[in-house]
């Protein structure tokens, strides 16, 4: 049984495609069309899973959309009417749009769908799911457990914000929810405006920029925002929110609250957005815990999965983690929408056709999430060739060796290989890599590199038969999802002038053996490297090990700020030539920066919209 799971037209839209309970393949819109998070229906990202799994979409038994669209247009109504007559301005905005193409999104999909297979039968074949249904079933049903406790976190799907779910085997029972507009995500966003920094792509800026500042925001929040009960469910106060009928997350009183205006986004980052932003990741963190401590009470399990936007604050992971209210805990490397579309694949086939869960021979289900694209090295090599790329082509030992040795010269390296990662982390397929010892690594790669801003951490990619020996952690982290502290052995104590600065200042402090990858407070956002799912990074590592002494490197997403992950060939080769990358491993060919011809240089960065 083949069933295709699609996330469209809100917000990194998607396609999965799961084949007698295997996830054959899953991709984001976005790496084909090189819109970031680009919400259009799917169609490349759909025709690759269709290509992948060997069929047309006639040969699939079903279609399932990842959300209600009536439920959400049934919120927007409702709320409008609630709160009449503020918002008319937003309502008479919104209402255009959902009569053109929401609420009528059904004939849409269907419309769209019969491009690719006319004699479908969409009335009988075509399913819905609802969003945190499907989040959940892309928590647990690709996880390593047998049962579960499901935990879903997001802005709001059609109603729910946040939901609880008990998964055992191939069944997932919905058990309680926390509606609309009382919402972590939405709280965690209305700073991410506050602050300057773009709603549904910013929170990850917001959650780097915390350390830097002291939560001294949090009992103000606590005070005045949100009202936290023992069980860790809340509610807003909505006073000082503009997101239920305005045209803006926060209001006048809650820029009376904190002191003054949202930042805009092309000002300096101060002193104040620091500390906003450390505030806001702890009130985050206590309501999480919370949440966590009292499903673990309810249901009495040892293990928890976690999906939604906000599974994706890996500090807050890390936190539930070493908290031990649950013995393990899974996360969904895809958790926000895009997860969606994989989740509503599973769902319709576990849930909706009563289909057994498969045996897992990895990890987990996801592979890796290794799920798109590959390329044949003779298909580099056409590309290349005609994107006028001059490159060696070297066997697969000497294309490992000689990017290790690149990497421990502190050269900055692109790494194309093997399928395209799903989510939006990149893994070791399709990567930019540095040395992690390095002291001006980060600062370099934010700068030269990725175009973005300085105070921005990167992530350590270390070998998982290492991970304790360089980190305060030993367990398995593969989707770079978990954060812990460095190590005590391997810091760096600080002298009494460095410890004084504030903000940052730090930035450029050295403060560990690995300080390209050690954040202001010690942390590090860890992604475990298996030989099992990416031998070829594995072997990487070792050999820059074998060099240095060191299992970790930077690992960073292939892209500038503002694309998305590269996804192509030809994609690498023009972020390689428009950046200061200094190498570029795609498949077995080997490309030197010198070796290019200059009139291919270009001004890179401007091609796309800031984040």
């Amino acid at each position: 049984m083949r069933v295709l799971g699609i996330s469209a037209f809100y917000h990194d839209s998607a396609a999965a495609l799961v084949a007698d309970g295997k996830i054959v393949a899953a991709a984001q819109e976005e790496r084909f069309t090189r819109k970031k998070h680009d919400a259009r229906f799917p169609r490349h990202a759909l025709r690759y899973c269709l290509e992948e799994a060997g069929c047309g979409l006639e040969d699939i038994d079903f279609v399932a959309f990842y959300d209600k669209p009536f439920l959400k247009f049934e919120r927007l109504l409702e709320t409008y009417v609630a709160l009449a007559p503020r918002g008319f301005r937003s309502f008479r905005m919104a209402i255009p749009v959902w009569l053109r193409e929401k609420l009528f999104q059904k004939d849409l999909l269907k419309k769209e769908l019969r491009r690719e297979a006319p004699r479908f039968d969409w009335d009988n074949r075509l399913l819905f799911a609802e969003h945190h249904q499907s989040h959940a079933a892309s928590a647990f049903f690709p996880s390593p457990f047998e049962e579960a406790a499901v935990l879903t976190m997001d802005g709001v799907g059609e109603w729910a914000t946040t939901s609880a779910a008990l998964g055992r085997g191939n069944r997932l029972e919905m058990t309680k929810e926390i509606h609309f507009p009382h919402s972590i995500g939405l709280l965690y966003s209305a700073f991410t405006y506050y602050t300057g920094f773009k709603v549904n792509s910013g929170e990850y800026k917001v959650m780097g920029l915390a350390p830097y500042g002291e939560p001294k925001y949090a009992q103000v929040i606590f005070d005045n925002l949100v009202d936290l009960k023992l069980d860790g469910s809340f509610r807003l106060n909505l006073e000082y929110f503009d997101y239920c009928t305005g045209l803006r997350m926060t209001n006048a009183k809650f820029d009376a609250l904190f002191g003054g205006p949202a930042r805009r986004a092309e000002d300096r980052v101060t002193q104040r957005e620091m500390d906003l932003a450390a505030s806001i990741q702890k009130v985050t963190e206590d309501i999480v815990l919370r949440l966590v401590r009292g499903l673990a009470a309810e249901t009495g399990q040892d293990n928890l999965c976690l999906a939604g936007g906000v599974a994706l604050n890996c500090v807050a992971n890390g936190k539930i983690l070493r908290d031990g209210a649950f013995k393990r805990i899974w996360v969904q490397p895809a958790a926000g929408d895009a997860g969606g579309a994989l989740g509503a694949a599973l769902s319709a086939y576990h849930r909706f056709q009563n289909q057994p869960r498969v045996a897992i021979g990895t990890l987990d289900a996801m592979q890796g999430s290794y799920l798109g694209p590959a390329f044949a090295d003779a298909e580099i090599a056409r590309r290349l060739d005609e994107a006028g790329a001059r490159y060696t082509v070297l066997s697969d030992a000497k294309v490992v060796a000689a990017t290790a040795q690149a990497i421990a010269d502190g050269l900055a390296v692109g790494w194309f290989q093997g399928r395209m990662e799903f989510g939006p982390r990149a893994l070791g397929a399709r990567s930019i890599l540095g040395d992690a010892r390095s002291p001006a690594m980060q600062s370099m790669l934010n700068l030269k590199v990725k175009h973005r801003e300085s105070f921005r951490p990167f992530a350590p990619a270390v070998l998982r038969e290492h991970v304790a020996e360089w980190f305060e952690f030993d367990g398995d982290s593969p989707y770079m999802l978990m954060v812990a502290d460095v190590a005590k052995a391997r810091r760096r104590a600080m002298g009494e002038a460095e410890s004084a600065l504030f903000g940052i200042e730090k930035l450029n402090v050295p403060r560990s053996d690995i300080p390209a990858v050690t954040h202001v407070d010690y942390s590090a956002r860890i992604q475990t490297v298996h030989a099992e799912t990416n031998p070829r990074f594995h072997a990487l590592l070792s050999a820059f090990h074998g060099l240095t002494g060191c299992p970790v490197i930077v690992n960073t997403s292939f892209n500038v700020r503002g694309e998305p992950i590269v996804g192509t060939p030809e994609d690498a080769f023009r972020c390689f030539m428009g950046t200061e990358i200094e190498r570029l491993a795609i498949g077995n060919c080997f490309l030197r920066k010198e070796d290019q011809d200059p009139a291919l240089r270009h001004d890179y960065k401007d091609r796309f919209e800031l984040d």
